[in-house]
């Protein structure tokens, strides 16, 4: 189980965010941030850095509208998604990479660092990737804005995840977006699973593609 800890953001507010801590299970193997949906650090966010921690990772997920809404989590329901999203699009995508810096500052001198991300968080995984330096790999479940910055070359190894049955997101159109620019980046389609697919909501939730996915992830962090 993991704590609540503070983190400066490297922006120019200084801003110190929470964030969800948890440390890694054995022989360290790395830094992994954790980046969140739409929903804020809400279980299946915490869920997840507890399991990277089991993996042998020290694992952080920073809550990134805490300037916005402190300690914000949200229900998978119209009300949550339309909350979540609002946040979104009111952080300054400049703000929310320094807040990610910051992360990866905290875990740096221990070893590498990783950066995954689901969701809005898949968004920020592959801007990462391409803006920030000091990240040894980034894996990116189905983000919204990877189309849009398909052309951002990554500083690091990156992988792309995406559900075939996602109906906000064209994956074949996102494939050949990202292969175009970056034939070197593998992109993955995963049969029969929709958004969110790695999330334990059961209605969103597709057990045999997000084990997949993280069997790629810790390939391509090993």
């Amino acid at each position: 189980m993991g704590e609540m800890i503070r983190i400066r953001s490297t922006a120019p507010d200084g801003f110190e965010l929470s964030a969800y801590h948890a440390s890694p299970r054995g022989e360290r193997k790395g830094g992994v941030i954790v980046l969140q949906e739409i929903f804020g650090l809400d279980e299946h966010v915490r869920r997840d850095v507890d399991r990277w921690a089991s993996l042998g990772y020290e694992a952080i997920a920073p809550s990134l509208y805490d300037r916005r809404e402190p300690g914000f989590t949200a229900h998978h329901d119209e009300a949550g998604i339309k909350a979540g999203v609002a946040h979104a699009m009111g952080s300054p995508i400049d703000q929310v990479l320094a807040d990610i810096a910051a992360v990866r500052d905290r875990l740096a001198p221990a070893g590498k660092v990783f950066v995954v991300g689901y969701c809005y968080g898949g968004s920020l995984a592959w801007l990462a990737a391409g803006r920030l330096d000091g990240l040894s790999g980034a894996s990116s479940y189905y983000g919204s804005l990877v189309q849009a910055n398909a052309g951002l070359k990554p500083r690091c190894p990156t992988i792309v995840h995406l559900g075939r049955l996602d109906g906000g997101i064209p994956a074949d159109a996102v494939k050949e977006a990202v292969q175009a620019a970056n034939p070197e980046t593998p992109v993955y389609i995963y049969e029969g699973a929709g958004h969110g697919f790695n999330n334990e909501d059961p209605e969103r939730h597709a057990p045999e593609a997000a084990e997949l996915a993280r069997q790629r992830t810790l390939a391509l962090f090993a």
